[in-house]
């Protein structure tokens, strides 16, 4: 315990030294304030999912799997299907997380990428509707961290979004004489993606310092985080910060600005992707 102790305090003074008093603009790691960790994606990595997605985010990584069931819809939205998202941060991915029930952190995660679906309208639940108060499709979305090292939620975004472009529903039709559901696995098609939702993470630093794609020991280290959520019209979908010291209101703009540049290029990569599935199929 004393070493680590120890360890904390020289690398906090360490951040302080390089952050506040060199201003060098520069990171243990080599990166800039203001620089992601190199991204990479690779699409439909699980063949037993309808859609799937593993990101890395420097060294986080996320694998996202969607299966499609059929359901009734609820009474309350006859005319509609549902998504159902969930984030595992198992003890595989670091040693800070327990075996058992989801923690704080995964509860958090996975109610924060519910807040996106839903604001962003990245999928109008209306398409996954089948038969109106009879027969829909539920998305089961499930993201789970292979190797946690900070910035799981823009990781878990990114993971989703490129899944959710993957899946291909099998065609159902429902039987006249008999009502019941008849699939033709035979027979798919994509989603009807309405918008592209990208997160750009910030972590407060000495209460003035904003840096961006924070690693494991920059967050632990930090005064207040900050997610910032955009699509393509650079319309705001989300912003999550959950508790911390305060941030100024041109701060904030600089992380909405930010985060705009990062959709865009983020929506590049994940077209790129696709693009070069689809041609070597």
């Amino acid at each position: 315990p004393q070493a680590t102790v120890t360890a904390l305090i020289w690398t906090h003074s360490y951040y302080i030294q390089t952050f506040s008093f060199q201003k060098e603009n520069c990171r243990p790691d080599g990166r800039e304030l203001s620089e992601f960790r190199t991204t990479t994606l690779n699409i439909g990595p699980i063949t037993t999912a309808d859609g799937s997605a593993l990101v890395k985010v420097g060294n986080t990584t996320v694998i996202c799997g969607v299966k499609a069931e059929l359901a009734n819809p609820t009474v309350e939205t006859p005319g509609k299907g549902y998504i159902v998202p969930n984030v595992d941060l198992p003890p595989l991915c670091s040693s800070r997380f327990r075996p058992g029930p989801p923690g704080e952190q995964a509860q958090a995660a996975s109610q924060f990428i519910a807040d996106v679906i839903e604001s962003s309208e990245v999928i109008q639940t209306e398409d996954l509707c089948i038969e109106r108060g009879k027969l829909c499709w539920v998305l089961y979305c499930d993201m789970i961290c292979l190797d946690y090292d900070g910035n799981v939620l823009d990781a878990c975004v990114i993971a989703l979004l490129a899944a959710l472009k993957n899946t291909q529903l099998p065609e159902v039709t429902i039987n006249k004489e008999t009502s019941a559901p008849e699939v033709n696995l035979e027979r798919r098609h994509g989603l009807h993606i309405h918008k592209h939702p990208v997160g750009a993470s910030f972590c407060v630093f000495d209460d003035s310092i904003l840096i961006v794609d924070p690693t494991a020991e920059e967050e632990s280290l930090s005064t207040a985080h900050l997610t910032v959520v955009t699509d393509e019209e650079d319309r705001l979908c989300s912003v999550h910060k959950p508790g911390g010291t305060s941030l100024s209101g041109e701060k904030l703009q600089e992380c909405i600005s930010r985060a705009t540049v990062r959709q865009r290029e983020i929506q590049e990569l994940i077209d790129k992707v696709i693009h070069s599935v689809k041609t070597a199929h």
